[in-house]
């Protein structure tokens, strides 16, 4: 199959996963294509099992989104007194949905979880996980302080080979030790390549990539390349960059200013993914102070809907399912802990939504 033909497809689930149920005339609408073109489109899908129809509209295959799914599902019991250590960098609005998720499932599976944060700390994960195992913890859904994923040569925090253990929004190298490890976590690259597809389908050729280096950075920029190839985009019409872990947040907001101005005012760039929606609420306004009009001059999706809908203009963001991630990851480590045969190994990666709104200039459907 063609590769644009694929990701109008692709489109069409993520619009019709977002909402749980939509009409064909109303996702015509939504890409821009006539209603034959969705029919034809829909009748594939619907026969490989990935959407449902029903009455003339396409519906995601069961009772509801999948964040909601996930929730809904019965958590696994395990046995009275259960408690699930849980260690994540910070309880930022990010973290804080994860670990709602997380909090909800297990406790419908009648386990107590006991949280600790890191502070993006490395040395503080080790001694984090060792104080929960020595006080008492059953299993462990652990979100190390990483840049990104590590390698068989990474120090890695595990002295927890004595309890089940679940990544979260982390993943490991398959030369690393902790590449074995049940892990839950958004894919940050197909929220990327949503981004450009959606940004290409406005119009947009010359695309660039603001990155903030951490955890989620080579997966955003994987995610970007790959929908640039599969659109037929060359790498020289979309300008990338990533400032070092070393410099301040002022100074990557005045780098990444620079690279931004330079692109739209040198480079013919009329769009741009920035990684992150904060970062990119500081930039807008700023850009439009030095006359580059959002989305007029550069249209904008961001990757994170924290703050998105609070900017002005309003951001249009990838946002992945912190929430349905803590559960999914809750729940994995509630089966490991049920005292049942140990099945295989588990790498789940959750699909992130795009909600459009004003910066990106197409019609807000959030």
């Amino acid at each position: 199959m063609r590769a644009h033909v694929r990701a109008r497809q692709d489109r069409v689930i993520r619009i019709v996963r977002e909402h749980g149920s939509l009409s064909i005339a109303e996702v015509a609408v939504r890409l821009g294509v006539s209603m034959v073109t969705v029919r034809r489109d829909a009748g594939l899908l619907v026969s490989e099992g990935r959407l449902g129809r029903v009455h003339g509209s396409l519906v995601w295959p069961g009772p509801g989104r999948p964040a909601q799914m996930t929730l809904a599902a019965p958590a696994p019991a395990v046995k009275a007194g259960t408690v699930v250590g849980m260690i994540v960098p910070t309880m930022g609005h990010s973290f804080s949905e994860v670990v709602q998720g997380a909090r909800e499932v297990l406790a419908q599976g009648g386990a107590r979880l006991v949280l600790s944060l890191s502070g993006y700390l490395p040395e503080e994960d080790r001694s984090q996980i060792e104080r929960l195992i020595a006080a008492g913890a059953d299993g462990l859904l652990l979100t190390p302080s990483w840049q990104g994923a590590p390698l068989s040569g990474e120090a890695l925090p595990l002295p927890a080979a004595s309890v089940p253990t679940v990544l979260v929004e982390r993943w490991a190298g398959p030369g690393s030790a902790a590449h074995g490890l049940d892990r839950v976590r958004s894919d940050s690259a197909f929220g990327a390549a949503c981004a450009v597809r959606h940004l290409a389908a406005l119009g947009h050729r010359r695309i660039a990539l603001a990155l903030q280096d951490g955890p989620h950075a080579r997966q955003l920029r994987a995610g970007f390349e790959d929908a640039l190839t599969g659109l037929g985009l060359p790498a020289e019409s979309a300008p990338c960059f990533t400032p070092g872990r070393t410099v301040s947040e002022a100074e990557r907001h005045d780098l990444t200013q620079e690279f931004l101005l330079r692109g739209v005012r040198g480079q013919g760039v009329t769009a741009a993914f920035v990684h992150t929606a904060a970062d990119a609420a500081v930039l807008a306004p700023r850009l439009q102070a030095l006359g580059i009009k959002i989305p007029g001059d550069l249209a904008l999706v961001v990757h994170d809907d924290e703050v998105a809908g609070l900017s002005e203009p309003a951001l249009t963001a990838v946002a992945p399912p912190r929430r349905a991630v803590g559960a999914a990851a809750a729940r994995m480590l509630l089966e490991r802990l049920g005292g049942g045969e140990r099945g295989p190994g588990q790498h789940i990666d959750l699909l992130p939504s795009l909600r459009v709104r004003e910066s990106c200039g197409a019609a807000p459907t959030s």
